[in-house]
């Protein structure tokens, strides 16, 4: 674990706000969000993989994924599936990433019980090392609210944590 620990904050009660710096190069960086065979190696909190990673990364295009929990110790998570979809609606290469993501199902149907969210994440260059700021703007402060009951910030924690040690094993 490093000191490089995350800072949230909530902006006008539907947006959460997470920054974390990470000891690598902003391309890099970068790199571990556009590109599938990376994103299978750290995305999702400990003990759950990414079985299904399909990924269109152009404005307009679809991230598609599965997370599951592979480890028996998380109990009655154990063998979940979790899919999730993105749609992409602005990319501007090493610099920001824009998206509109959503629960879904196998066949990439969206949950329209469950709240979307819009994400922005901007990469800023520290030189030689990067700042990650991602913005998710909730439809309610309601929407935020449940999100974060679930448990979501462990989970982004464990998510980044995991972005971390990825970095260090491909620099």
């Amino acid at each position: 674990m490093s000191n490089n620990a995350m800072a949230s904050r909530v902006e006008n009660e539907r947006v959460l706000v997470l920054e974390r710096v990470f000891d690598a190069p902003r391309e890099l960086v970068f790199k571990m969000f556009k590109e599938a065979e990376h994103l299978k190696r750290w995305w999702g909190p400990r003990g759950w993989e990414l079985p299904v990673c399909n990924i269109d990364f152009r404005p307009g295009g679809v991230w598609h994924f599965c997370m599951k929990c592979a480890d028996q110790s998380q109990g009655q998570f154990y063998g979940m599936e979790s899919w999730g979809k993105g749609i992409y609606k602005e990319i501007v290469e090493g610099v920001k990433i824009v998206y509109t993501d959503y629960f879904s199902d196998a066949d990439g149907n969206i949950n329209a019980e469950m709240p979307s969210t819009e994400v922005t994440m901007e990469f800023v260059d520290l030189g030689g090392k990067t700042k990650l700021v991602s913005s998710s703007e909730y439809v309610s402060a309601e929407a935020l609210k449940q999100v974060m009951e679930m448990g979501m910030l462990q989970g982004i924690t464990e998510t980044w944590d995991r972005l971390e040690e990825r970095l260090a094993e491909v620099e």
